[in-house]
């Protein structure tokens, strides 16, 4: 039995249109995992808590760390980006984490003075969060 165009035209489009649905999704690859090879994670949770970043932040694994004003740091080395826009990379956090206003002007993060070490050991403790 022969189908008539219409019907035929269909059927392909049916067929096809899931495929072209879930491939559209995957076209632009994901930023690499994020990493930091160098830090403390040990002395960067104690940073975390000397700087008062729990005030702000939700944090596993530091002490009073429940702030409710910025976003919650569970699974951080899980994420793609740093304040919406940076790939999540040790070098974009460590920035982010000594310069927030240089980054992104006007942002509520403030910042804190945080030095180039210690932004290494706190990126390096939350890079253990994933």
């Amino acid at each position: 039995m022969r189908l008539p165009p219409r019907i035929w035209a269909l059927g392909v489009a049916v067929a096809v249109l899931p495929v072209a649905v879930v491939t559209g999704c995957s076209s632009t690859p994901p930023p690499p995992p994020a990493e930091s090879r160098n830090g403390r994670p040990d002395r960067g949770a104690e940073l975390i808590a000397q700087y008062g970043c729990g005030s702000c932040h939700s944090i596993p694994g530091v002490n009073r760390a429940d702030g409710l004003v910025g976003p919650p740091l569970t699974r951080f080395g899980a994420r793609s980006y740093i304040a919406g826009q940076l790939p999540n990379n040790a070098d974009n956090l460590q920035r982010w984490i000594s310069d927030p206003q240089g980054v992104e002007p006007g942002t509520a993060m403030p910042n804190l003075g945080v030095g180039a070490i210690d932004a290494q050991d706190i990126a390096a403790y939350l890079y253990t969060l994933d």
